[in-house]
């Protein structure tokens, strides 16, 4: 029989918080080669549907930073704010994934969109499951 060793919640969700960027980053890599894709709308001056400026650049340098700090503040948080913040989180970055992957009709990124939406509510199930102290 193989060893079935538990896996401790904290490095659950960092983990998950890891695999959510790793779909962040190819995604958006994937991002740059459909015609009209990030590198015509940079050109253009286009975040998106969004001109680029300051705020937009800023408001997308927020949004991907915090899933990157999440992959360190599971490990070091206390138990309690760990989970509350790991919900809150991980349940607004699954409404932001599942709509953002059915506002283009390419498949990679619906498909991406759908594998976040995934991970990130894996991520709010398992710290709503955090499992209690022994008495």
């Amino acid at each position: 029989m193989f060893e079935d060793s538990k896996v401790n919640i904290r490095i659950k969700l960092s983990v998950l918080w890891v695999a959510v960027m790793l779909c962040y980053i190819e995604g958006d890599f994937t991002s740059f080669f459909p015609p009209g894709g990030y590198i015509q709308q940079s050109l253009a001056g286009k975040m998106g549907p969004f001109p680029t400026t300051q705020m937009t650049l800023l408001a997308g340098s927020v949004f991907i930073s915090i899933p990157c700090v999440m992959v360190f503040l599971p490990l070091i948080l206390k138990p309690k704010t760990c989970r509350l913040l790991n919900i809150i989180l991980a349940i607004a970055y699954t409404i932001v994934n599942a709509i953002s992957a059915f506002t283009t009709h390419w498949a990679y990124f619906i498909y991406f969109g759908v594998v976040e939406s995934v991970l990130t509510f894996l991520i709010a199930w398992y710290a709503w499951k955090w499992p209690q102290e022994k008495a």
